[in-house]
């Protein structure tokens, strides 16, 4: 009887087969610009840039995904498969430090990633007039909006401000530097200058303080006690004399004639 043969299958050969498959699946990739890893792409205010995102070492169509931040971008039909690009138009102060995301549909944790770093020129803004009592603490807020970060500095009608610790006070963080004057009196009328610079240029914006005289304190409590004073010495006096007050109401008796 004929015996039927068995073709002899290597133990190992699964293992190779898993490794292959791993290796292929390992080897698939992202590139955005030609860059392979996670990169920060410094430019200034231009009308536009374009990101370019690329599937390396892939045997079938791949679908591609865009991220600006935690929401996806919108593609067309055409500009998602295997390659895929996406326009900033223009780009602005908001784009700044915004994160872009190419991430592969099948699978997102195949993903790369680009930080904008946009460098602009300080633009102010803030309240421009002020009115103040004398005696009352103020405040000037310079909104400072700039990259890299400007070095900001206050003027007082056209002069360098001469800060004393315990009238003035400054703050500043990367978007607002601020003037705080306690007790403002007459002598710090005047108009106030922000001046921010930085590497890429300087802004200026003018703050007007007009401080007005000092209003009397109505003193309500004690008109109102006075009030109260005086009613209550009114209707005392009325009790007191209600008799003869009465008197005068009373209609005079008829005189019989005889």
């Amino acid at each position: 009887m004929e015996q039927r043969r068995s073709l002899a299958v290597p133990c190992g050969a699964p293992i190779l087969a898993i490794s292959f498959l791993a290796c292929v699946a390992t080897a698939l990739e992202l590139s955005v610009n030609n860059h392979a890893a996670d990169f920060t792409l410094s430019t200034t205010l231009v009308p536009a840039i374009s990101l370019s995102c690329l599937v390396h070492n892939s045997s079938q169509a791949e679908e591609l995904l865009w991220y600006r931040g935690d929401g996806q971008v919108g593609l067309n039909a055409g500009n998602k498969v295997n390659i895929s690009n996406i326009c900033i138009s223009p780009v602005n102060e908001s784009d700044n430090g915004v994160t872009f995301t190419c991430r592969l549909a099948r699978d997102k944790s195949v993903q790369l990633s680009v930080i904008l770093d946009v460098q602009f020129p300080p633009q102010l803004s803030g309240e421009e007039t002020l009115h103040v009592e004398e005696e009352k603490d103020v405040t000037l807020t310079c909104n400072s909006k700039s990259n890299p970060q400007a070095q900001s500095t206050w003027l007082k009608d056209n002069h360098s401000l001469t800060l004393q610790q315990s009238h003035h006070e400054v703050y500043q963080n990367s978007e607002i530097f601020r003037l705080s004057i306690k007790k403002v009196q007459k002598s710090d009328n005047g108009t106030y200058t922000c001046v921010v610079e930085s590497p890429l240029g300087y802004g200026t914006k003018d703050f007007h303080l007009i401080v007005e005289d000092k209003k009397a304190v109505f003193p309500t409590e004690a008109v109102i006690a006075a009030a109260v004073v005086v009613s209550l010495t009114i209707l005392f006096g009325i009790v007191a004399r209600k008799d003869t007050i009465f008197k005068c109401f009373k209609k005079p008796r008829e005189i019989a004639l005889s």
